[in-house]
């Protein structure tokens, strides 16, 4: 008798047809492409602080991490000793990190737990906005303007896995591509999608709201005063905020 073998271990995976790898030869030609048509501006302060998400189903709480960071919000509360620096430990204002890492996150309480951090959050989903709705605010992060994060199902880009957030590093304006910084780089890397092609991956419903997945548009909230704040969220993506008791 044997042992029986262990549970296999992955390390990354190559990217499907018709996605190009940031890296790649391609890709780097495409980011010099869309920087010098402006559509890469919002890249820079997301590059700074890009990172890759710290459990399997922390793809919305690394997204969002990456973009707290990015748009300077101070989560006003210690991370690790004298700092205050978002990181996802500190995103339990809405749900519980045990049962985000068991579930994930849909995208209304995604919307809630941004705004219970510091930023504002447009969501919209992909059935009820076509893709120039899309384009314009890939087109105003691009610019330097509100961030976006994007919520699709990997399965339509003919990627392994179910649904996925990531932030938009940029978008090329003559070819229409947006560019998905990844924060799962340990399974695919940051990679150039078509638009039409990422808005029809936000399409499939998500089956725990019955509802398509979509795209958050994100900026700092200047009527924050600062600090988490206690939230009760519901499928509508009603919020009620509640300062959060210490």
């Amino acid at each position: 008798m044997t042992n029986a073998d262990p549970a296999p271990t992955f390390y990354r995976r190559e990217l499907p047809e018709g996605l190009t790898a940031f890296a790649s030869p391609e890709g780097r030609a495409l980011f010099r492409e869309a920087l010098a048509l402006g559509g890469m501006e919002g890249w820079f302060p997301l590059a700074e602080h890009f990172h890759t998400q710290a459990e399997p189903a922390f793809c919305a709480l690394g997204s969002l991490v990456v973009v707290l960071n990015a748009l300077s919000i101070d989560p006003a509360r210690p991370w690790k000793g004298a700092w205050r620096w978002y990181a996802e430990e500190l995103l339990d204002c809405c749900d519980p990190l045990d049962v985000v890492r068991t579930r994930g996150l849909t995208l209304p309480r995604f919307g809630c737990l941004a705004r219970c951090n510091g930023a504002t959050a447009g969501v919209r989903y992909a059935d009820e906005l076509g893709v120039e709705p899309l384009r314009e605010d890939l087109r105003a992060a691009g610019a330097g303007g509100p961030a976006v994060i994007v919520s699709f199902a990997r399965s339509a880009l003919d990627q392994t896995g179910a649904g996925h957030y990531s932030p938009i590093g940029g978008w090329h304006p003559e070819k229409d591509l947006a560019l998905v910084l990844d924060v799962a780089r340990f399974k695919y890397p940051p990679f150039w999608v078509p638009v039409t092609r990422l808005h029809a991956a936000m399409l499939p419903h998500d089956p725990e709201t019955a509802r398509s997945r979509g795209w958050v548009v994100l900026d700092r909230d200047v009527t924050h005063e600062g600090g988490p704040h206690r939230v009760v969220c519901n499928m509508q993506d009603a919020v009620a905020a509640t300062p959060a008791l210490t």
